[in-house]
C-alpha cells in the first residue's frame, strides 16, 4: 500500500532513513498528477481510500484503519508473542532501577500504563540533576526506541512555538535540558497534562481540535527552578538522578537490543499500583525531596523577583523607600514572567521579612515627561493600609 487517498488529498508512504542507519515509515502529501505521470490513470482506481485522518493510540490491539479513517498513531515494529519465555532485559532493569531508585515499582507501573492504557492521564515526570552523566538523556532516547514514532524529543523553543503539529498527537513529549521558567510555560504544561482535547496547528493550515493524550517527561540540569510550581501542585513527579559512574559508551546500544523483549515484558505485566487519582497514582507516593527543592526554588524565585522590582523602582525614582498596598504589590508583577500567588507574596512580606502594614497616608511616585526638562519624578499622596520598604533593607536581602 504505497499510495493513499485520504479525504480529497493523495499521499505516499515512504521509508525515511534515520541517522543510525535504520528507516521509519512516514506519510507525505503527493500530487495526483505525479501519480498519474508515474503510474498511469488506471492506477488511481487501485489507491486505498479513507474518509480522513484520526488518532487512536494502541500498542496491544493496534488498527491502521479505524472505521474508514487512517490512523496517524504509528504501529510499533516490536514482535509481540504470548510465550512464557525468559526475557533478556538485565541491562534495562539495571538502568530503570538507577532512574527510579526506591520508586522502581512505581516507575514500572508508569511504563506499564503507558503501554496498556495510552490515553490514561499521568503525572508530569521530571528527571533532574545538576551533575552530568546521570542517564537522563539516555532515558529519553531509550523511550524513543520503545515507542518509536509515537514519541518526540523537543527543545524549549519547540514547546513554546504555536505550531505544534509535530508533538500534539504524540504519546510522549520529552523536553531535554528544559528551562520553562515563564508563567505562561508552567500554566500551559500544567493544563495540557490533564487536557483531553487540544488544537493542533500547522503553518498555513487552520487549527484542528483533536484528542490529546500526551505525557510530558522533562529533563533538566537545574534542580531549583527549571519550571515554576507552587507547594499545592500535584501534577509533578520529580526525581533526582545520580551519576551512573563509569558508563559503558555502548550502553544505549545494549538497551536498544533489549527493547523488543522489554516490550513483551510490559505486554505481560500487570499494574501493581491501584488507581487512586485521575493521574492514577497516590500523590503522597510521588512526593520526593527533589519536588520539595523545586517548590522551594520557586518560592525563592518569586522573592528575588519582588526584591528586584522594588530595588529598580527606588533607583529609578532616586528615593530611599517606597510604599505599596498589598493589591499594588501584586500589580507590580503584571509585566513580570514570574508566576506567583497572593499567599506567596503575603508570606514573603509578613512571615519571612516580618514587615507590618500601617494604615495611614503614604507617598507614591510617577515618572512624567515634561518636554524640555525630560523625565521628572512626581509624588502624590494616598491613604490606606500599606507596607514600606527601605532601600537598605532590600539591598541587604539581595546581597544575602
Amino acid at each position: 500500500m504505497e499510495y493513499l487517498r485520504i479525504g480529497t488529498e493523495y499521499y505516499k508512504i515512504v521509508q525515511k532513513p534515520s541517522i543510525n542507519g535504520s528507516t521509519y515509515s512516514s506519510i507525505v502529501r503527493w500530487k495526483r498528477q505525479t501519480i498519474l505521470d508515474d503510474k498511469g490513470r488506471d492506477f488511481l482506481k487501485k489507491v486505498k481510500r479513507y474518509e480522513g485522518f484520526t488518532v487512536v493510540p494502541s500498542h496491544i490491539h493496534y488498527q491502521q484503519e479505524v472505521k474508514g479513517f487512517y490512523n496517524k498513531y504509528h504501529g510499533l515494529s516490536h514482535k509481540i508473542d504470548n510465550s512464557q519465555r525468559h526475557f533478556e532485559i538485565e541491562n534495562t532493569t539495571q538502568f530503570l532501577k538507577h532512574i527510579f531508585g526506591e520508586q522502581y515499582e512505581i516507575g514500572l507501573d508508569y511504563l506499564t500504563i503507558l503501554w496498556h492504557k495510552p490515553t490514561q492521564i499521568l503525572p508530569i515526570l521530571c528527571l533532574v540533576s545538576e551533575e552530568r552523566s546521570t542517564g537522563k538523556t539516555t532515558f529519553l532516547n531509550w523511550l524513543k526506541f520503545l515507542f518509536e514514532e509515537n514519541m518526540t524529543i523537543n527543545k524549549n523553543e519547540d514547546f513554546r512555538s504555536r505550531f505544534n503539529a509535530d508533538w500534539s498527537e504524540k504519546l510522549i513529549i520529552g523536553v531535554d535540558e528544559v528551562l520553562l521558567d515563564k508563567k505562561e510555560d508552567s500554566e500551559r504544561i500544567k493544563n495540557l497534562s490533564t487536557a483531553l482535547h487540544y488544537k493542533t496547528e500547522k503553518k498555513g493550515i487552520d487549527k484542528e481540535e483533536t484528542a490529546f493524550f500526551g505525557k510530558f517527561i522533562l529533563c533538566s540540569n537545574n534542580e531549583d527552578n527549571f519550571i515554576i510550581i507552587d507547594e499545592n501542585e500535584i501534577r509533578y513527579w520529580v526525581r533526582k538522578v545520580n551519576p551512573i559512574g563509569d558508563l559503558n559508551p555502548d550502553f544505549l546500544e545494549k538497551l536498544k537490543c533489549e527493547v523488543s523483549d522489554f516490550a513483551n515484558y510490559l505486554n505481560r505485566r500487570k499494574v501493581s499500583s491501584p488507581k487512586s487519582t485521575r493521574m492514577w497514582f497516590d500523590i503522597k507516593k510521588l512526593q520526593t525531596d527533589a519536588l520539595k527543592r523545586l517548590v522551594s526554588g520557586t518560592k525563592y524565585y518569586v522573592e528575588k523577583e519582588l526584591l528586584l522590582i522594588l530595588n529598580d523602582l527606588m533607583e529609578d525614582y532616586e528615593i530611599d523607600s517606597v510604599s505599596f498596598s498589598k493589591t499594588e504589590i501584586l500589580s507590580l508583577f503584571k509585566e513580570s514572567s514570574v508566576r506567583f500567588s497572593r499567599t506567596q507574596i503575603t508570606n514573603i512580606i509578613t512571615v519571612k521579612w516580618q514587615l507590618e502594614s500601617k494604615n495611614s497616608s503614604y507617598l507614591q511616585y510617577n515618572k512624567v515627561y515634561n518636554g524640555v526638562e525630560g523625565w521628572t519624578v512626581e509624588a502624590f499622596t494616598k491613604k490606606g493600609r500599606h507596607y514600606t520598604f527601605e532601600k537598605k533593607f532590600i539591598e541587604n536581602l539581595l546581597n544575602c
